[in-house]
């Protein structure tokens, strides 16, 4: 297949659907994860759940860079739009993200300066036409977008930039996978694997989570069929009791992924614990500048105040984030929570689960 419609195919879907069905009969309940944001905007908008047995069911994940962020991260990225000379710079996603006490929206209308973009090199651009003030980037993302805030790193140190920072949030997908299976709060019986993630770092490092732990992972990619028949995949693993990944998605996804960036990221950024909203701190599932970069390292670089962030009150965030939970559990959902006003950071995001389930009205 090549054009988008075909796999959109109504008459394809329906027929995998079948197998699903049949595949499923006299299995018990299984909980498969899609870890990615973008798979469950998928599911919501084409109505995948609608085309699965009653014994099968998708939970979504943390596969939301934004929606992982912790709240921490996002007052200290509003004391640094605060300080005097500085400009933050970030994607569009984090502006609504609310910290403790404001945003970087209400920053920005409040005079703050804080210029959206829409690649890390663009912050670079700004920070060579504003040599008097100092330019902080925030670096958020899974392994899809660090190997841009990399290069963008790598070609300040070349202009010999020194107005020039980054204050890294970024994270690694597959620490996160492997402490969802090591919770005794969370059932998974199989992965749906995020498939931009998966451009970068292939298909080896699920190996972990398949063959260590026992849960089939499949690959897919976000059109309707390429879930579809990822699920089918899944099921037929569990079926057969044969854990392994598996790649529904291998138009784009190879074993080794992209070696160039993959290169990138190790030449900036080194592994480090990691604060997940509402889930806590995983080792080693974030990146830091290294020794070669830290010149452009905003924590190191910027004294903050002593900031209090305080804790969230009715948001069930982290319980979403793992699956625990879905968004109608929450007493805030589509009240005092929504797009327009949210609470929590998995209503901001696009790829943001309790906004899925917001837009599409997704049930569980």
């Amino acid at each position: 297949m090549k054009y988008i419609d075909e796999f959109r195919d109504n008459k394809i879907a329906r027929s995998i659907s079948r197998a699903i069905f049949k595949e499923a009969v006299g299995l018990p309940h299984i909980n498969l994860m899609e870890v990615c944001g973008t798979h469950t905007m998928s599911i919501g908008r084409f109505g995948i759940k609608d085309m699965l047995p009653e014994n099968i069911s998708l939970i979504s994940g943390p596969g939301c860079p934004v929606c992982v962020t912790p709240k921490a991260y996002i007052d200290k990225a509003v004391a640094l739009s605060r300080l005097h000379g500085t400009i933050v710079v970030t994607f569009g996603d984090m502006m609504k993200v609310p910290g403790s006490y404001s945003s970087l929206e209400k920053e920005k209308s409040k005079g703050g300066l804080v210029n959206l973009v829409y690649s890390a090199l663009d912050a670079v651009d700004i920070a060579e036409k504003n040599s008097d003030k100092k330019i902080i980037f925030l670096g958020i993302g899974f392994e899809t977008t660090s190997p841009t805030v990399a290069t963008s790193v790598i070609y300040a140190k070349k202009k010999r930039l020194k107005n020039f920072f980054i204050y890294a949030g970024h994270k690694l997908i597959i620490p996160a996978m492997k402490a969802l299976v090591e919770d005794i709060e969370v059932n998974i019986h199989g992965f749906l694997c995020p498939a931009h993630v998966s451009t970068i770092i292939g298909t080896m490092p699920y190996n972990l989570i398949a063959k260590r732990y026992g849960r089939p992972c499949v690959i897919a990619g976000f059109e309707p069929l390429d879930i579809l028949q990822g699920i089918l995949m899944l099921i037929e693993q569990i079926r057969s009791k044969k854990s392994k990944v598996g790649n529904q998605y291998k138009r784009v996804v190879k074993k080794y992924g992209n070696k160039k960036a993959l290169e990138l990221i190790k030449e900036v950024f080194s592994p480090k614990d990691s604060e997940w909203r509402g889930i806590g701190i995983l080792p080693q599932s974030g990146l830091a500048l290294n020794k070669r970069y830290n010149m452009f390292d905003a924590e190191a670089s910027f004294r903050l105040p002593g900031i209090k962030t305080r804790p969230d009150t009715g948001c069930i965030c982290g319980s979403v984030l793992k699956g625990i939970k879905t968004p109608v559990d929450c007493k805030l959902f589509s009240k005092r929570c929504t797009p327009q006003t949210p609470v929590g950071s998995c209503m901001v995001s696009s790829e943001g689960t309790c906004a899925a389930y917001y837009k599409y009205r997704m049930k569980t």
